[in-house]
Protein backbone atom coordinates (compact mmCIF):
# COMPACT_ATOMS: atom_id res chain seq x y z
CA UNK A 1 0.00 0.00 0.00
CA UNK A 2 1.30 3.57 -0.71
CA UNK A 3 1.52 6.44 1.68
CA UNK A 4 -1.18 8.60 1.76
CA UNK A 5 -0.24 11.87 -0.14
CA UNK A 6 -2.91 13.73 1.53
CA UNK A 7 -1.26 13.07 4.84
CA UNK A 8 1.82 14.39 3.73
CA UNK A 9 0.48 17.54 2.34
CA UNK A 10 -1.10 18.02 5.72
CA UNK A 11 1.93 16.98 7.41
CA UNK A 12 3.87 19.73 5.50
CA UNK A 13 1.30 22.43 6.22
CA UNK A 14 0.97 21.34 9.81
CA UNK A 15 4.53 21.97 10.09
CA UNK A 16 4.59 25.74 8.88
CA UNK A 17 1.74 26.57 11.33
CA UNK A 18 3.88 24.84 14.36
CA UNK A 19 7.50 26.61 13.59
CA UNK A 20 7.94 29.07 16.45
CA UNK A 21 9.07 32.01 14.28
CA UNK A 22 6.68 34.74 13.60
CA UNK A 23 7.70 35.05 9.78
CA UNK A 24 5.69 34.02 6.84
CA UNK A 25 6.36 30.23 6.28
CA UNK A 26 6.59 29.25 2.45
CA UNK A 27 6.66 26.12 0.75
CA UNK A 28 6.63 24.78 -3.10
CA UNK A 29 4.90 21.77 -3.72
CA UNK A 30 5.81 19.66 -7.35
CA UNK A 31 4.82 16.71 -9.22
CA UNK A 32 7.63 14.65 -11.28
CA UNK A 33 9.80 17.74 -10.66
CA UNK A 34 8.04 20.12 -12.09
CA UNK A 35 6.71 22.96 -9.17
CA UNK A 36 3.07 22.68 -9.52
CA UNK A 37 1.91 25.40 -6.24
CA UNK A 38 3.75 27.92 -4.03
CA UNK A 39 2.04 27.63 -0.09
CA UNK A 40 2.64 30.71 2.44
CA UNK A 41 1.31 29.93 5.78
CA UNK A 42 0.76 33.84 7.90
CA UNK A 43 1.08 33.48 11.18
CA UNK A 44 -0.04 36.45 12.00
CA UNK A 45 -3.39 35.47 10.14
CA UNK A 46 -3.14 32.15 10.54
CA UNK A 47 -3.61 31.46 6.81
CA UNK A 48 -2.75 29.83 4.00
CA UNK A 49 -1.92 31.57 0.60
CA UNK A 50 -1.99 29.04 -2.25
CA UNK A 51 -0.33 30.15 -5.84
CA UNK A 52 -1.00 28.08 -8.70
CA UNK A 53 1.98 28.87 -10.89
CA UNK A 54 0.46 27.66 -13.89
CA UNK A 55 -2.25 30.15 -13.58
CA UNK A 56 -0.50 32.71 -10.87
CA UNK A 57 -4.03 32.21 -9.24
CA UNK A 58 -4.24 32.91 -5.56
CA UNK A 59 -6.52 31.34 -2.93
CA UNK A 60 -6.57 31.93 0.64
CA UNK A 61 -7.43 29.14 3.39
CA UNK A 62 -8.23 29.66 7.02
CA UNK A 63 -8.41 25.91 7.06
CA UNK A 64 -5.56 23.31 6.96
CA UNK A 65 -7.99 20.84 5.47
CA UNK A 66 -9.66 22.61 2.93
CA UNK A 67 -5.84 24.14 1.70
CA UNK A 68 -4.69 20.75 1.66
CA UNK A 69 -7.47 19.14 -0.57
CA UNK A 70 -6.73 22.06 -3.41
CA UNK A 71 -3.23 21.33 -3.09
CA UNK A 72 -3.99 17.78 -3.56
CA UNK A 73 -6.30 18.21 -6.46
CA UNK A 74 -3.63 20.77 -8.19
CA UNK A 75 -0.62 17.81 -8.09
CA UNK A 76 -2.85 15.29 -9.22
CA UNK A 77 -4.84 17.38 -12.29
Amino acid sequence: MENSQLVAIIERLDAMMKTQSNEVQARRFEREGQERGFVTYDPATKTFELEELATHQKFDFDDIDLAAMEIYDLLND
